[in-house]
């Protein structure tokens, strides 16, 4: 089971106990996500009011948070002998210690012999069963008053506590506290992870630590202003961007210098419990600090994104930092498409479908999308990360910004289009008949006749696409048409249309299919 440890709350002890010094070093944190844009629900990353905060729960846990992170941390270390024993204490429930990189900065020759990873953490249960046999003291309330009673502990159970005393065995079934007389040994309060550490130099040192880290993830926040341009189909944008990080790594990450990994990094399969749901109260922080934003680079075939100044990440919260500047007056184009048939069937047989109905209901509504070219001529062109678009507009009549739809998108160059689909066409209708069909099985072929209706109910003339589906076999020719079309792909084609205020504008055409 892959466990996480917590970076800059680790306490590094060797040999003598040093919990007074500080550390001597920086604390790097970089966070891959294989988050679906928009997947992550929002109980996940807003407070919980009254949820228990509890390794153990964690532990119990199927994971659900898509990400992972790479902890680099620099410490001091005091090494008493040749051999010592460093202790990282407070060290989150998610560390892979199987990842964990040891370096020596100081001095090369000191390595690791041996590494421990201890999370037999405390709690009632345990520690009820670690003091069978030993004595306790447990508080009753009695009528108006509280007794104490002490005794061996010879059981324990939900149903209350066997003790004996110097009187006898007495039965404690409801009582307000215990006290033990110390913590006993195995049982440790955090996950601490214990080196075996030889140094031909003992002594006060540095050392590098590098470990891997469940329970972080991040994810682009896209938020766009939609303008009206000239007429029904153009408009403007100004568009803000924003990360969203999640830690729930069981450690929280002070000063670090934060970097997000943007692009699909293989992974080798994980266990079920590799991640976990933490249920703790969280909190939600938003960062817009400082002059120094986030700079991009192609790494690899990914793309690094590294944060200019420090940033602190508080376990289970959620923190925003602006991604790069606003950028305004993007030009956009509303792209109206009437697909009467729609995607959601699609013949996959062998041979080619002669039924004479669609096989599913054709529909009425009218999608409306929003274009935008990612290039600086537009006032974009930086890679976009994978995410949640949502796209709202101004009511000029009191100044609001009202939400007028979302989407998400996959990673996006530069130099591309974004296509955000934002909703359906109140004012527009659609509809698509089936006018002819035949087959001829002499000659292998199926003729179709389409007809398609699309009426404007706007005040203002518009333009929409007629997007139609060859769905029945791959060979096919359109033999006849009313209106010109642009061929898309193998299956589909484009009939444009510019409809006037309160105009139907009819669409037919007859498509020959072979085989």
């Amino acid at each position: 089971m892959n466990r996480t440890v917590s970076p800059l709350m680790i306490a590094l002890l060797a040999g003598v106990a040093w919990a007074g010094e500080k550390p001597g070093g920086g604390t790097s944190v970089t966070i891959y996500s294989s988050a679906a844009p928009g997947a992550i629900p929002p109980e996940m990353y807003r407070p919980t009011p009254g949820a228990a905060y509890s390794y153990a729960y964690q532990y119990r846990q199927p994971g659900v948070v898509p990400g992972f992170g790479i902890v680099r941390v620099d410490r001091p270390i005091t090494l008493g002998g040749a051999v010592s024993e460093v202790k990282f204490t407070d060290v989150a429930a998610l560390i892979d210690p199987t990842t964990v990189s040891f370096t020596c900065l100081t001095d090369p020759g000191t390595v690791v012999l041996e590494q421990n990873y201890q999370f037999d953490l405390v709690s009632n249960e345990k520690l009820l069963e670690r003091f069978i046999d030993r004595e306790v003291t447990a508080t009753v309330i009695r009528g108006d008053h509280s007794e104490t009673i002490t005794g061996v502990l010879l059981s324990s159970s939900p149903g209350g506590l066997i003790l004996k005393t110097r009187d006898g065995l007495e039965l404690v079934n409801g009582y307000s506290g215990l006290s033990f007389a110390s913590l006993p040994e195995g049982l440790i309060t955090r996950p601490t992870l214990v080196w075996k550490v030889k140094s031909p130099a003992p002594g006060s040192q540095t050392a590098r630590v590098s470990y891997e880290t469940q329970g972080m993830t991040w994810w682009a926040d896209y938020n766009l202003l939609y303008a009206d341009g000239k007429d029904e189909n153009s408009g403007t944008l100004t568009v803000g961007a924003w990360v969203s990080i999640l830690n729930q790594s069981g450690a929280s990450y002070g000063d670090a210098t934060l970097k997000l990994v943007a692009g699909e990094v293989n992974r080798a399969p994980r266990g079920q419990n590799e991640q976990f749901l933490g249920m703790a109260r969280s909190s939600t922080a938003r960062d817009d600090g400082g002059v120094a934003g986030f700079q991009e680079k192609s790494f690899f075939e990914y793309h690094l994104y590294t944060l200019g100044r420090p940033s602190t990440l508080p376990d289970n919260s959620t923190k925003q930092i602006e991604l790069f500047p606003t950028a305004a007056n993007v030009p956009c184009t509303k792209v109206i498409v009437y697909d009467g048939f729609g995607g959601e069937w699609w013949w996959g047989g062998t041979d080619p479908y002669t039924d004479a109905g669609p096989g599913t209901p054709t529909k009425k509504d009218v999608d409306v999308y929003v274009k935008f070219r990612n290039d600086a001529a537009s006032g974009m062109g930086m890679p976009l990360p994978a995410g949640r678009i949502r796209m709202s507009k101004v009511d000029p009549a009191d100044g609001g910004v009202e939400f007028i739809g979302e989407d998400v998108i996959r990673h996006t160059p530069k130099d591309e289009d974004v296509l955000v689909k934002v909703g359906k066409a109140f004012d527009l209708v659609g509809e698509r008949v089936v006018k002819n069909f035949e087959v001829d099985w002499d000659r292998r072929t199926m003729t179709e006749t389409i007809e398609v209706k699309v009426r404007n109910h706007k005040a203002q003339p518009v333009k929409v696409l007629v997007q139609e589906r060859m769905y029945r076999w791959t060979g096919w020719k359109i033999a006849e048409k009313s209106h010109d079309y642009t061929k898309v792909d193998s299956r589909r084609v484009h009939f444009p249309l510019a409809l006037k205020p309160g105009e139907e504008g009819v669409v037919t055409y007859t498509v020959v299919y072979s085989w």
